[in-house]
């Protein structure tokens, strides 16, 4: 999340609204939302996941990564399900979608 936090003035600039979910405790959810300068939900549950239809370690009882990202209508333009620690979207690359769709416009 880091790089999203780093990409923040980009992503305000385009229109982009980032949503970060995790399901730490309030307490330990705010220490990743303080570093990577984003708002964070907390407390997602199992259900949560299956809803999204993510990868969930029973082992640890976290989701791993589901990364989309939507147009204005909820449109899923990209999407990325990871089971492990690689496989991860890359915030320059969502700026770059994005201003290349705007440019198309």
């Amino acid at each position: 999340m880091a790089g999203f936090g780093e990409h923040k003035k980009d992503f305000r600039e385009l229109g982009v609204n980032i949503i970060a979910a995790s399901v730490d405790p309030q307490d330990k959810a705010e220490i990743v939302a303080d570093e990577a300068g984003l708002r964070v939900a907390f407390g997602v549950t199992r259900e949560q996941a299956d809803l999204l239809d993510s990868w969930w370690e029973e082992r640890r009882g976290i989701i791993q990564p589901s990364e989309f990202l939507l147009d204005s209508d909820g449109t899923v333009l990209a999407s990325s399900y990871s089971s492990g620690p690689i496989g991860r979207i890359d915030a320059a690359d969502i700026v770059a979608m994005v201003k290349h769709r705007e440019s198309q416009k």
